[in-house]
């Protein structure tokens, strides 16, 4: 059975950092783009990073580039999404998801993760 797994959320303060982690089961992530996706409350979901799987390209969104960087871990099936001088407005759900290329209209979802950015 394919799955995803987020973790990592959690509470920080402003300009902390924090790292999201994407397990995979049931299907090896290398085959895959991964994106993480985010939703703050009373907000639609907005893509926030991907990782290609052909050739390892990376995409950000304006607003969290020079901030965080997607990558895929050493241990298969791991992707990371490190977060650094984090805003409250970086306050949402973060998902992560899969398919054949980096889309918003992803094959695959994990449930989600709560980062929360407050002092």
């Amino acid at each position: 059975q394919v799955q995803l797994v987020e973790s990592g959320g959690g509470l920080v303060q402003p300009g902390g950092s924090l790292r999201l982690s994407c397990a995979a089961s049931g299907f090896t992530l290398d085959y895959y783009a991964i994106g993480w996706f985010r939703q703050a409350p009373g907000k639609e979901r907005e893509g926030v990073s991907c990782i290609s799987s052909s050739d390892g390209r990376t995409y950000y969104a304006n607003s969290v580039k020079g901030r965080f960087t997607i990558s895929r871990g050493n241990a298969k099936n791991t992707v990371y999404l490190q977060m650094n001088s984090l805003k409250p407005e970086d306050t949402a759900v973060y998902y992560c998801a899969a398919s054949t290329v980096c889309r918003y209209g992803m094959d695959y979802w994990g449930k989600g993760t709560l980062v929360t950015v407050s002092s």
